[in-house]
């Protein structure tokens, strides 16, 4: 069998002292462009793999950190843990993940299997604002950051997007097309970041007259959110406009619409969130509010690398903004005022039906 690279091969190969590739692929010190791109390019080469675990037991200092989403499923999460591993790896770390499952039991299970790694840090997107993870992370006295979901009244670092004014930025975009008739499609009011959405755009069809709002909660997942949809459909509501807040709501009213029939754009206008290729490619090809997924990902590294470098400051909550990209899905409404409010058809869900502002 062949025998495994070392640190002296890759030297050799890249023309360096071997304490150079220490610095280099372990980030302990900063060394010039030319000759890091050589040692990365031998060690790619040699096919070398560095042994972390002897690494922790000379420094003491993990070069892992970890990271635990609510689900896998969701391309949403998958896209930022994407942007935190390109981070993680450029900066000398590797990255481990973990699925909560939309559980908070396995959520708390996740993050103590993840703290026995000794990581040098972990970034988290809750699961609910329970978090009943918080109290291992505490008490490890791990570095960590949250990610998408501040929790309400708790102090830790946290990098979000801009949940409130996204709303608005989606709400005044269909009141300039001249809709007044609203449907919001949330997945659960549960959490912080989608009440935030509903109230942005509930304050923004508040400016406006004659304006209708009706609110469906239709559940974390692609299939709880067809079911919904499809139930609320059979109410045959009257709406001109739906608002779907997370990316399953929007392929879950798209699908819903296209199966009875309602045209997209010409019955009803869609706007979605998050912003994928098949909202590209689809047919129309629909209007999104597009999260800012890489700035998220270097927001987190950098809070969390702060974090593990000693930052005993005080708590930072970092707000980005969204992007409006508009395409087929939305068109202007000719006839902006209707006297009806939109109803859930069997009451199988919450839903909220009245004037914004009230």
């Amino acid at each position: 069998m062949r025998r495994a690279a070392t640190v002296k091969d890759v030297a050799e190969k890249a023309g360096v002292s071997p304490a150079t590739v220490s610095n280099v692929l372990g980030g302990r010190k900063k060394v010039n462009a030319d000759m890091a791109a050589r040692v990365h390019a031998a060690a790619t080469e040699l096919g070398y793999e560095a042994d972390r675990a002897a690494s922790f037991l000379r420094s003491g200092q993990s070069r892992i950190v970890a990271m635990t989403v609510p689900s896998l499923d969701n391309p949403f999460f998958t896209s930022i843990i994407a942007s935190v591993e390109r981070w993680s790896n450029a900066n000398g770390f590797d990255l481990i993940v973990a699925s909560a499952n939309e559980s908070d039991a396995v959520e708390k299970a996740r993050v103590g299997a993840l703290l026995s790694w000794r990581p040098a840090g972990v970034v988290v997107i809750p699961n609910s604002e329970r978090f009943p993870a918080r109290d291992a992370l505490d008490f490890s006295g791990t570095p960590y950051v949250l990610a998408d979901r501040a929790i309400p009244g708790l102090s830790a670092d946290a990098v979000t997007i801009d949940n409130f004014s996204a709303g608005r930025l989606a709400a005044n975009h269909l009141v300039d097309l001249g809709h007044r008739d609203v449907t919001v499609c949330a997945s659960t009011l549960d959490l912080s970041n989608i009440r935030e959405r509903c109230d942005g755009i509930r304050s923004r069809l508040a400016e406006g007259e004659n304006a209708r709002l009706s609110l469906l909660e239709v559940g974390l997942t692609f299939e709880s959110a067809s079911a919904t949809i499809e139930r609320w459909l059979q109410g045959s509501p009257r709406t001109t406009a739906v608002v779907a807040l997370t990316n399953f709501s929007t392929l879950a009213v798209l699908g819903a619409l296209v199966q009875r029939h309602i045209r997209v754009p010409d019955d009803v206008s869609l706007v979605g969130f998050d912003d994928y290729a098949w909202m590209r490619a689809a047919g129309p090809s629909v209007t999104a509010i597009r999260q800012p997924v890489e700035e998220i990902g270097r927001r987190l590294w950098e809070r969390l690398q702060a974090r593990m470098d000693g930052d005993a400051g005080e708590p930072v909550h970092i707000q980005l903004d969204t992007d409006l990209i508009v395409r087929d899905s939305t068109v202007g409404h000719p006839d902006p005022v209707h006297d009806t409010y939109i109803r859930s058809a069997d009451g199988a869900f919450r839903a909220e039906s009245r004037t914004p502002g009230q």
